[in-house]
């Protein structure tokens, strides 16, 4: 699914702009083929104004034409608009203070439901330290005893994509490993 820099404005012009099913601009654009058609039925995105797709660099206007015919084809982000999605650099993530005390039950969900991942992925995951993580497996944080285990998404601290990609790639290294030593 290629998503564009603004989805709503973009599906507001395609909609506007073209003969473009529900799923082709819905499967662009990153959204549900219902919230498309309420921006057709102008009860979702009113007032945004549309963002040409083909201006901003993210179709050509031969890609347009040629899913406009056939209907079975679907929008993909051209080349530049690929390479300015893939340098975008992540900065650390916040989390709120109501989310704060969270991070303890995430890591000791982690370090329960799967020890094979590395405490470095875990500190990215969950926004933690090495010295936090450490102290759950070691017993030894000050509220150790009040410490239940919870999953990180739902307290709202990653997303299930981002948790099962951390988690399959550690699961097919330490396999990986498992297989060298056997």
């Amino acid at each position: 699914m290629a998503l564009p820099l603004m989805p709503k404005a973009t599906a507001v012009w395609l909609i506007e702009n073209t003969g473009l099913t529900f799923e082709q601009i819905a499967e662009f654009c990153g959204m549900h083929p219902l919230e498309v058609q309420g921006i057709a039925d102008d009860e979702v995105a009113v007032g945004i104004v549309g963002q040409d797709p083909i201006a901003a660099g993210q179709l050509t206007r031969e890609e347009l034409e040629a899913c406009e015919k056939d209907a079975s084809k679907k929008l993909t982000l051209s080349g530049k608009a690929r390479e300015h999605l893939s340098t975008k650099i992540k900065g650390s993530k916040y989390t709120p203070r109501a989310r704060r005390q969270d991070k303890p039950e995430a890591i000791a969900w982690m370090l329960k439901q799967h020890p094979y991942v590395a405490d470095s992925k875990i500190v990215k995951l969950i926004g933690t330290t090495k010295k936090t993580i450490e102290s759950i497996r070691d017993r030894s944080h000050w509220n150790i005893n009040n410490i239940t285990p919870k999953d990180p998404v739902l307290l709202g601290l990653c997303s299930q994509m981002e948790l099962d990609t951390v988690v399959d790639k550690a699961r097919a290294v330490a396999e990986k490993k498992e297989l060298g030593t056997a």
